[in-house]
């Protein structure tokens, strides 16, 4: 909870888990066009038709994923906002509960009554805030970072297409390239929540293969 910049979170621009995501989610959108792909019957016109497609359809979903970062951003700011009211408004010891409840239950659980208090009393003392959440350079460089996290996916995927003429090579490459990205995405995430890193590198490539199939299976 804090006033500068209309209660600015205080961490990275892309936490590790929102870079992981991003990948995952531009990983699956490249692979439902290439997986659609019939390697018997496709052509060249066939394989330009898809990485037009899947170019476009991931820039379009990198431009909506960086809108949705925004719209979260500001939420964020504005309960951050309200919180801070609410504490400056609320009796001592009201206040003091709604400094527990701000916090995570973990850290809120191993302070005292009093450190809650000397919280209180720091966040009465900080400068009057905004009347309203804004949103900051940090937040225009997180959501163009997630813009670009998802349309960059796409090229390592769909460049075997444009170096390799025969299209069965081509797909059984870029289906080396994608597995291998699973896997990395994998190994990244499992070394965030602290779990054998390349057991959920091979769920993740299990998790993507079966994401794509339903996506291509529902018509996505």
């Amino acid at each position: 909870m804090l006033p500068a910049n209309s209660l600015a979170v205080s961490k990275r621009v892309l936490e590790p888990q929102e870079r992981i995501a991003e990948v995952l989610f531009g990983l699956i959108m490249v692979l439902t066009f290439t997986g659609s792909l019939s390697v018997a019957e496709a052509g060249r016109d066939d394989v330009r038709t898809m990485i037009i497609g899947a170019l476009g359809c991931n820039l379009a979903w990198g431009l909506i994923d960086g809108v949705f970062y925004l719209m979260a951003s500001l939420a964020e700011r504005g309960k951050n906002l309200e919180a801070l009211r609410a504490v400056r408004s609320a009796a001592p010891d009201l206040g003091t509960q709604l400094v527990a409840t701000a916090l995570p239950p973990l850290i809120a659980s191993v302070l005292e009554p009093a450190e809650l208090a000397a919280i209180r009393r720091r966040l009465l003392e900080l400068p009057e805030p905004a009347d309203a959440a804004r949103l900051c350079a940090r937040d225009w460089l997180g959501a163009t970072g997630v813009a670009l996290l998802v349309f960059l996916c796409t090229f390592p995927v769909v460049v075997p297409f444009l170096l390799v003429a025969e299209t069965s090579a081509a797909m059984r490459l870029s289906n080396a390239v994608a597995v291998a990205m699973l896997a990395v995405t994998g190994v990244a995430y499992g070394r965030q929540v602290g779990r054998s890193a390349w057991t959920f590198g091979l769920l993740m490539v299990v998790l993507g293969g079966l994401l794509v199939a339903l996506t291509i299976a529902l018509g996505g």
